[in-house]
């Protein structure tokens, strides 16, 4: 009697398939649209996801001024940089951070759902976040992510 076996296959370059999505940021919900962002990047979309390879595609979020916060983390959340020098610590809400720039609340987000090496640097590189609803990434030909 033969012994069947299966062997797991591991992502390598030869197999990975990069695709590019568009995601429309217009009234959605910051943290559920970040979580599925972050699993596409990561490539746990795909059947053959290997948590040691960057198996991801590429993602163009637009609009992200339009992005939703529920509750009151409009008011409340805060996002704190320090620069490492005395005094250096600045302080911003949502709702300023929204009004000024927009893009760095999704980018924050989406890079905190990554792994903190370099093979999340390599997965962050792969998300373009826009303020506006053009993208300079048209002759990629960007599937429309839906959530």
């Amino acid at each position: 009697m033969r012994h069947l076996s299966f062997k797991t296959q591991s992502a390598n370059e030869k197999i990975v398939q990069r695709n590019w999505y568009v995601a429309d940021a217009t009234n959605q919900t910051l943290g559920r649209m970040t979580t599925k962002i972050a699993s596409i990047l990561r490539g746990k979309n795909k059947p053959y996801y290997t948590p040691h390879f960057d198996c991801g595609d590429y993602v163009i979020v637009i609009n992200s001024g339009k992005v939703q916060l529920t509750g009151n983390k409009l008011e409340d959340k805060e996002y704190l940089t320090y620069s490492g020098y005395p005094g250096g610590q600045k302080s911003a809400t949502a709702k300023i951070l929204l009004n000024s720039r927009p893009n760095l609340v999704i980018e924050r987000a989406v890079k905190g759902m990554l792994p903190k090496n370099r093979l999340g640097r390599a997965m962050y590189k792969k998300l373009f976040v826009y303020e506006g609803a053009e993208h300079p990434h048209a002759a990629q030909k960007p599937v429309e992510l839906t959530f």
